[in-house]
């Protein structure tokens, strides 16, 4: 089978960390074209506007976006009107609505449309879910604490309006937990910690509503010295679990379980899988547009007690 060649928007970090590598590693895919005002990959043509892009590559059957959410709707849309397949990283957008409007426009031009979740793609998620589907839970806790420095070096756009703030990785933890979860859970409360110089929190705690009853929380924060903590602890009637490292490491009842990727990165595999699965919804013309994710950021927004505290500087 022939590889699809495929654009690259948004020559950043995680364009070079991830997607670069994932496209180049695939049969699936050849990196044909970037866009950025900035960044370019040796060897590919690039070009500085989504629409000079359209224009000379009708042979470019799909976009990848990586930049910001804030731009991102424009890019989409351009994409998708031109009859391109196109694939957002998360969070597919700055706003639901621009989610609702890529997906109604998708359909109408008959094209793939795929909202990204790297974190359900962690090497244990899928097998997390599986031994919780027959289960009663009573209580599931995400603590999800990393250095805002360490992982979001001078990024600014992050602390700004629709930038997410501490978000921008917590919404990591909501995609395995809405992944997951047997039954879906809905926010009932939440605390956002704003510090006085920026726009969006470093820090928040939500309170879900789970149908059954269980106590599901969660407490992300941007502030964290040392190491970094990515776990989901899970209780139900048959047994406890854990998800460590991103979702990377599985604990059941005490005994890890074997990890199919064998190194335990939280990383490995992720981008690849889902490089993968954009293949084959180009193929069968299928979309993924799930925003149960981004649906409980929206409504932490919504709902959330904001606090206001110390400035952060970097």
């Amino acid at each position: 089978m022939m590889s699809v060649r495929i654009a690259l928007a948004g020559i950043g970090k995680i364009a070079g960390d991830q997607h670069v590598p994932s496209i180049a590693a695939s049969p699936d895919w050849e990196l044909a074209a970037t866009v950025s005002r900035h960044g370019r990959i040796d060897g590919v043509e690039a070009f500085t506007d989504i629409e000079r892009l359209l224009a000379c590559r009708p042979d470019i059957e799909v976009v990848s976006l990586c930049m910001p959410p804030a731009p991102r709707f424009e890019y989409a849309a351009a994409a998708l009107r031109a009859g391109r397949h196109v694939m957002l990283e998360k969070p597919p957008g700055a706003t639901l609505a621009e989610c609702v409007a890529l997906e109604a426009l998708a359909r109408e031009k008959g094209v793939s449309l795929y909202a990204t979740w790297h974190s359900r793609e962690a090497a244990q998620v899928e097998k997390a879910g599986a031994w919780l589907r027959d289960k009663r839970l009573v209580s599931a806790t995400i603590i999800w604490k990393e250095d805002v420095r360490r992982w979001h070096p001078g990024q600014d756009w992050i602390w700004r309006a629709g930038g997410l703030g501490v978000f921008d990785p917590g919404v990591n933890a909501l995609s395995i937990l809405t992944a997951i979860l047997p039954e879906p859970v809905h926010l009932k409360a939440a605390t956002l910690e704003v510090p006085e110089n920026r726009e969006t929190p470093i820090a928040a705690s939500l309170d879900f509503a789970h149908p059954g009853g269980a106590e599901v929380t969660a407490v992300f924060d941007w502030r964290q010295q040392g190491d970094q903590t990515w776990t989901i602890d899970v209780e139900t009637d048959a047994g406890r679990m854990r998800l460590a490292d991103g979702g990377a490491t599985l604990t059941i009842d005490g005994r890890k379980q074997a990890d199919a990727d064998g190194d335990g990165n939280a990383l490995q595999g992720e981008y690849p899988r889902l490089y993968a699965r954009m293949a084959k919804l180009v193929r069968s013309g299928g979309m993924d547009m799930d925003l149960s994710p981004m649906i409980h950021v929206a409504d932490a927004f919504l709902l959330g007690r904001r606090v206001t505290v110390e400035p952060f500087d970097e």
